[in-house]
């Protein structure tokens, strides 16, 4: 085991299991999902009870799946997804910063978890255990992992958008 293998597991770990909350607390927290959904309708993003669903199933398994390193481009474009529909429909209007409820944590779990497949989970992940050894591993990391974690991710995140996205009236 190398201080590597640690720091992408810690790495992992943390990015993964934020996401996975997030989802949990879509479907389990205050609002749960009715109150998500009515949220989701507010931005524009409708039918709000499909996209809260679609939401909080995506977070809970691209967490998941990320943090245990499963299949790891998989889960990554997840992430793509996921923060490119967040930071278009919520936090473009406001700007860069979090600060002032802008993009730019969206961006920072994209581009993490895409760097993750694109290094490959490391020795301390699922991806290794199942598959080192394999042609199918090489799927998981370097060009691959990038290719499909972007790729997929932004034709998902993209996807939903121009079907699915209709922004509320300027009032």
């Amino acid at each position: 085991m190398s201080a590597y293998d640690v720091g992408l597991l810690i790495l992992r770990l943390v990015l993964g299991l934020t996401m996975a909350a997030h989802g949990y607390n879509k479907f389990f927290g205050g609002g749960r999902i009715a109150g998500t959904a009515g949220w989701f309708e507010s931005i524009g993003m409708k039918p709000g009870t499909l996209h809260a669903r679609i939401a909080a199933t995506t977070e809970m398994a691209a967490g998941l799946g990320l943090a245990v390193g499963l299949l790891t481009p998989i889960p990554a474009a997840g992430f793509v997804a996921l923060m490119l529909v967040a930071a278009w429909t919520v936090h473009r209007p406001n700007g860069f910063f979090i600060v002032k409820e802008g993009w730019e944590y969206n961006l920072v779990l994209a581009a993490s978890a895409v760097a993750v497949a694109t290094i490959g989970a490391g020795k301390l992940s699922l991806d290794y255990a199942l598959f080192s050894g394999t042609g199918f591993y090489d799927y998981l990391h370097g060009w691959w992992g990038l290719i499909i974690s972007l790729g997929l991710g932004l034709a998902g995140g993209i996807g939903q958008l121009v079907l699915f996205y209709r922004p509320p009236a300027k009032v």
